[in-house]
């Protein structure tokens, strides 16, 4: 089964915000791995405010883009939640990313667990708990993906304990490794996969309450939850240790993962009220940018880091710019990828020959239809 044209209307003008949030996201990625990777050393430095509030910033980009990845992803597969699991356009389609993912996360970089594999694991595992939910049709589905969102953020305080060079499982090959506790575990499962699925919880309240989205009440609501977690967790974790007696696995030890799950959620509903305030928002390029993440994430990381040519631009500026020469360049690097986007579609027209074969393929794999997008 597929959408209906009202149907997909319907579901990308009630997402604008998140597309919004993706944008975001993405941009705050390309200056954030921009910077990181040019900045002169000497710069690095908590005493200067520009570079204290460019840290704090970054803190909260991957969990924007976990978190959303878990919404996007259960409100459009509950859009089809009355069709059997197996026949879910939604769930084949799931699967097929979940693939695509990890095959792009590891050929870019073979050796280290980052973050398109970390969205992959996620995919995933949003795909067996809600295959879970169909079969028990009992506990509510946010319930469930509160549980392994949960669950998730606290196996976290098993692996603070461990030494920097310290490895889990101890004897497994690194790839496994590095899904957890390895030597490049970038984007490890634990405790990254929890935002997925905390997203994934929201993307559930979201589609049971779509109607009340456009509402003051509802982005509200989830302004303040938000606010509560960053401004307040530590002291109700604090206050939860206390009541239980913890003496090693602290669980205030969890603040930071909560209070990023805080300004997610109070950027959400920040979007969600600027998106009523300024009524239908148009599709444009700025939009188009957060429609296209995982384009723009592989087309970075070549031309940033060299990934599959072996030569990117930090070859030439790795930790060689003051500020000021770093402010022009960023801005640079970042309308480049604004002027792939707009040109993306006649780009992707010219590449049909070969992209059409290959689509064709994978839909072949995982039982979709070649109408099927």
């Amino acid at each position: 089964m597929t959408f209906t044209k009202e149907q997909i209307t319907t579901v990308k003008t009630r997402l604008k915000f998140i597309d919004l949030a993706r944008s975001i996201a993405i941009l705050l990625m390309l200056e954030g791995h921009f910077i990181d990777d040019s900045l002169m050393d000497v710069y690095r430095d908590n005493s200067y405010t520009a570079y204290r509030i460019w840290e704090f910033i970054r803190g909260f980009t991957s969990p924007t883009f976990l978190t959303v990845t878990g919404i996007v992803f259960v409100y459009l597969l509950l859009g089809n939640n009355h069709i059997d699991y197996f026949k879910n356009i939604r769930v084949k389609k799931g699967f097929k990313r979940v693939v695509e993912l990890l095959f792009w996360g590891y050929l870019l970089q073979v050796y280290a667990f980052h973050v398109l594999q970390c969205i992959g694991i996620g995919i995933l595992f949003i795909l067996l708990i809600y295959g879970l939910f169909k079969l028990l049709k009992v506990v509510p589905l946010w319930f469930l993906f509160f549980l392994a969102g949960t669950a998730v953020f606290s196996l976290n305080l098993f692996f603070i304990h461990f030494e920097d060079n310290q490895y889990w499982p101890a004897n497994a090959p690194s790839f496994i490794q590095n899904m957890f506790k390895g030597k490049y575990s970038i984007f490890p499962i634990i405790p990254r996969m929890g935002y997925t699925m905390y997203g994934a919880m929201f993307g559930a309240i979201l589609f049971t309450n779509k109607e009340k989205v456009k509402n003051w009440l509802f982005p509200t609501v989830v302004f303040l939850t938000g606010a509560v977690f960053y401004f307040f967790i530590k002291s109700i974790l604090v206050y939860f240790d206390r009541q239980f007696g913890l003496t090693y696995h602290h669980i205030y030890r969890l603040d930071w993962l909560y209070e990023c799950l805080g300004m997610v959620f109070m950027l959400i509903g920040t979007l969600m009220i600027v998106e009523k305030l300024m009524g239908d928002i148009k599709q444009n390029l700025f939009l188009k940018m957060g429609q296209n993440t995982l384009t723009v994430y592989i087309l970075h990381m070549v031309v940033l880091y060299g990934s599959l040519t072996g030569f990117g631009l930090n070859r030439m500026f790795h930790k060689a710019l003051t500020p000021y020469q770093v402010i022009p360049a960023v801005i640079a690097f970042i309308s480049l990828f604004f002027v792939i986007v707009y040109y993306l579609e006649p780009i992707k027209a010219k590449l049909e020959f070969i992209l059409k074969p290959i689509r064709e393929i994978n839909h072949k794999l995982f039982g979709l239809s070649s109408k099927e997008n």
